[in-house]
């Protein structure tokens, strides 16, 4: 858990625009805009630092610091607090988990035209042809006993070739800024720490990941 004068912090230094980039700041500027002392801005830089919320480069004209994804990952985590604070009717999730490997059998899926058409017209993205895999850690499995009832959208399944394909649910949902949804197969029983994602694009290269990374699903409903 972040500590409240390490949120206050990194929090700043988002809104100068760490989130963007690098951004010069000095422990005396940001000293002078938290209203603390010098050498205690300088001791939370390291702590934010430490926790790897934010990097810290020096060059010729000072010091620069950038908010990392773990820094952004903190952030949002505080604002779906503060949405179910304020706005308790509009439901906000966040799924924790690393990427792995999958079987391929998303890619063949996702490539009938039957299911690229029901889900493009779901979703308003027909999907790349293949699925992001997502192990969920602990806390995130106990989150999602809670989406049963959090704004599912059922595809019904067909026939094609003499082969009866299963329905399906999608779940709206967001990674990083990309709009995405998880996918589950009716016929299909999934282990309850994994999760699969479709979107317009391919996920893995669109957000540079690879297996082993972590990372968050974000799902908002009414």
């Amino acid at each position: 858990m972040v500590e409240a004068e390490d949120l206050q912090s990194l929090k700043t230094i988002a809104l100068l625009g760490g989130c963007q980039g690098p951004i010069w700041l000095s422990s005396q500027s940001l000293a002078s805009t938290l209203g603390i002392s010098p050498q205690t801005a300088s001791r939370r830089l390291i702590a934010l630092e430490r926790q790897q919320f934010v990097a810290r480069s020096m060059k010729p004209d000072g010091q620069y610091v950038a908010v990392t994804r773990e820094g952004e990952q903190a952030l949002r985590r505080e604002y779906a607090d503060y949405v179910r604070i304020f706005n308790p009717e509009r439901r906000q999730y966040v799924l924790t988990g690393t990427v792995i490997s999958g079987l391929g059998e998303g890619r063949y899926y996702m490539n009938l035209p039957h299911y690229k058409e029901q889900f493009g017209e779901s979703l308003g993205f027909e999907p790349f042809p293949g699925t992001l895999n997502i192990r969920l850690d602990p806390a995130s499995v106990q989150v999602r006993k809670h989406l049963d009832h959090a704004g599912w959208i059922e595809i019904p399944g067909f026939t094609a070739d003499e082969r009866t394909f299963g329905a399906a649910r999608v779940l709206p949902c967001r990674i990083r800024g990309e709009e995405c949804a998880i996918v589950e197969p009716s016929r299909t029983h999934y282990p309850e720490d994994i999760v699969e994602v479709i979107a317009g694009s391919e996920l893995r290269k669109v957000l540079d990941l690879n297996d082993n990374d972590t990372i968050e699903v974000e799902i908002t409903h009414d």
